[in-house]
């Protein structure tokens, strides 16, 4: 009887094609037969039913001929074998043919970790080459992050080599084609597993993927391009930064194969102000008043981040109140213009009145 593709795969005939893609991945590092839970029969069931039903071509046909189509190579009932199945308009194997088996992944190039990287899955040469992200922490004051700052740091890291320039080449030794790899960067290996020959694509460990190599090695880094040193790097952090925000240096990580250089993350931890707190880009402060200010109004100093300014108090002022200091807050990161400055009023009641003064507010 002809299996439901469906069913194999666990979804429903109205499943979409990322749901069943979802699935098959599931199932395939389920079942993978180099993993205990695997089963070699039940990997093969699970690939021959994402053959047709995670194509959208062939799972249209199968939708249409019902369970007796036959797109994933069996010999036995619907269209019987391959050339039936063409002859009717299919393309059934979009994939690889190794031994016995076929395989069709698509685009489901993260399981190539799964399978040793047999499915293009591994690095490229130019990412094996590239050196490493480094990433640090920085803390910066409260007017820093507002204004912005310029911070000059030592970093211990892989750094090119100044002999060599990153080459790896000994100075004044030629640069000759990779015997390992023919040039091309690459070598391909033939792995036997219980389900048929796999081809698996590597770089070259030999030239790390660039197809040629020194004649002479670098013997300052002896061939690497790259030795470990301290580097000074300029960091400039923009106004309006936040905290727990992150600048990004290109170029300024590990230093990889032929000097290239992996990114520098900055994270950012801003100290709290004393007086000021921020919110967004808006600064929020605050400011006491006697009574005498709050009823009959004042002109007072107040405290920014750009150093004192008048603020006129209006007679009548209630404890609570809020002033708005236009164009007084933080720089937006991303746009001109600044956020304002809220200062919020608090009116200070007197204590401990003498009889007299006691009068004198009860007559007010």
């Amino acid at each position: 009887m002809a299996k439901n593709y469906y069913d194999v795969l666990g979804v429903s005939k109205s499943a979409s094609q990322d749901e069943i893609k979802k699935a098959f991945r599931r199932l395939a590092h389920e079942h993978h037969p180099d993993k205990k839970t695997g089963n070699a029969e039940k990997f093969k069931e699970i690939n021959e039913a994402y053959q047709v039903v995670g194509n959208e071509e062939k799972r249209r046909q199968y939708d249409q001929f019902g369970q007796t189509f036959k797109g994933a190579g069996s010999s036995s009932g619907g269209f019987g074998n391959y050339q039936d199945f063409a002859r009717a308009g299919g393309n059934p194997f979009g994939g690889f043919n190794q031994g016995n088996v076929r395989f069709d992944f698509g685009d489901l190039g993260d399981l190539g970790d799964l399978f040793g990287g047999m499915f293009g899955g591994g690095r490229t040469a130019r990412e094996e080459s590239r050196g490493q992200d480094l990433q640090i922490e920085m803390t910066i004051d409260f007017q820093d992050a507002v204004f912005g700052v310029e911070k000059v740091i030592d970093l211990n890291k892989q750094i090119i080599c100044q002999k060599c320039s990153g080459s790896g080449a000994e100075p004044g030794s030629k640069i000759i084609s990779c015997a390992a790899c023919g040039g091309t960067g690459h070598i391909v290996k033939v792995q036997q597993t219980i389900l048929g020959n796999f081809q698996m694509q590597s770089v070259c460990p030999d030239c790390s993927g660039r197809g040629r190599k020194a004649e002479k090695q670098c013997l300052n880094c002896h061939g690497s391009g790259h030795l470990k040193g301290s580097e000074k790097i300029k960091i400039i952090i923009p106004a309006g930064i936040d905290n727990s925000q992150t600048v990004k240096l290109s170029g300024k990580g590990q230093v990889g194969e032929q000097g290239r250089a992996g990114d520098l993350y900055v994270h950012i931890s801003v100290r709290p102000s004393k007086e000021f707190a921020r919110r967004g880009d808006d600064i929020h402060s605050s400011v006491n008043l006697n009574l005498k200010q709050a009823i009959l109004g004042d002109k007072i100093k107040v405290n920014t981040v750009d150093g004192l300014v008048s603020l006129k108090i209006p007679a009548g002022t209630q404890s609570g109140t809020e002033f708005k200091l236009r164009g007084k807050g933080v720089p937006h990161l991303r746009s001109t213009g600044r956020g304002d400055q809220l200062v919020m009023v608090t009116v200070e009641i007197p204590k401990n009145l003498s009889r007299e003064k006691k009068k004198l507010i009860e007559q007010l």
